[in-house]
Order: structure tokens, then sequence, then C-alpha cells
């Protein structure tokens, strides 16, 4: 049985995961109105694998008999100024979400709940990749500073990805 705690937590960053999906949707959707097809698809791609991360909470909590509590999910922006703008924040945000694994990870750690501490370090591992990829998207943006020709190029390459 998890504790109340750890249940009250990994409520907390199912929300958190769901928003990144949201969030990550947002910016495909505006991608898509900008004709960079690419962008949404990579972005498009981020949000359904977001949307796996709660789940992978979810059933985390129901396999321990915790109980699911939804709450409601921020709406993020719409619009952002730049491309590089948006990446940007992507990075920030992929930030905040390492940090909130860690923290969690440091409850799991504290209230010796093993179960978790095994579940989180795949989150931990993932997060390595989830802000690499951010930070060599904002790398390559900065490099190109956001020429339309070299955008278009990024777009295409960004589009190439698939859901695994």
């Amino acid at each position: 049985m998890i504790s109340k705690t750890m249940q009250a937590a990994i409520n907390e960053q199912i929300n958190k995961e769901l928003y990144s999906s949201y969030l990550y949707l947002s910016m495909s959707a505006f991608f898509s109105d900008k004709n960079l097809s690419g962008l949404a698809q990579w972005l498009r791609v981020q949000a359904e694998e977001e949307r796996g991360h709660a789940m992978k909470f979810y059933d985390f909590l129901l396999d321990r008999g915790g109980r699911v509590a939804l709450e409601q999910i921020a709406k993020p922006a719409g619009a952002w100024n730049s491309t590089f703008e948006a990446f940007k924040e992507v990075q920030a945000h992929e930030g905040l979400i390492t940090a909130s694994i860690n923290a969690l990870y440091e409850l799991a750690t504290k209230e010796k709940d093993y179960p978790a501490q095994i579940m989180l370090q795949w989150f931990i591992n993932e997060q390595v990749e989830e802000e690499k990829n951010a930070t060599e998207i904002v790398a390559q943006l900065e490099l190109i500073n956001a020429k339309d020709t070299a955008v278009l190029m990024l777009d295409h390459q960004l589009g190439k990805r698939r859901a695994e």
C-alpha cells in the first residue's frame, strides 16, 4: 500500500505530465498553423509521450492500491513569438519536470518506498534524454539564428520523428 503523502505527490506528477502533454500539443497546433509540419509533428509525438508518462504514474498508483485524483489541467499558452522562444520554453519546462521527478525520488527515499524508487529511476533516465533533446534543438536554433531557410531544414529533420 502506498502512503498518502506519496499518493498525493504522484497525483501532482500526473497533473504535471498531462500539462506537459497539453503544452506540447498547443505548440504542435501553433506550428501547424504556420505550416511547419515537421515541428508540429515532433511536438505532437512529444505530447503523446508525455501523456504516456502520465499513464505510467496513473497505473503505478493504482497497482499500489492508491487512489488517482485528477485535478484541473492548467491552460497552456497558444502562441509564441518565435520558434526559438517556443523551444526555450520546452527546454525550461523539461528542467522543471526533472526537478519534480527528482523531488519525488527524494520523497520515495525518505519514505523507504522501494517500488516507487525503482519506478522513478526509469523517469530519471528518461529526463536525461528529454533535456538532451530540448537542449540540442535550442542549440541548433541558436546556430541557425532562426533564418527562415534554416528553420525549414530543421523542420524537415524534426518531422522524421515517429512514435515508438
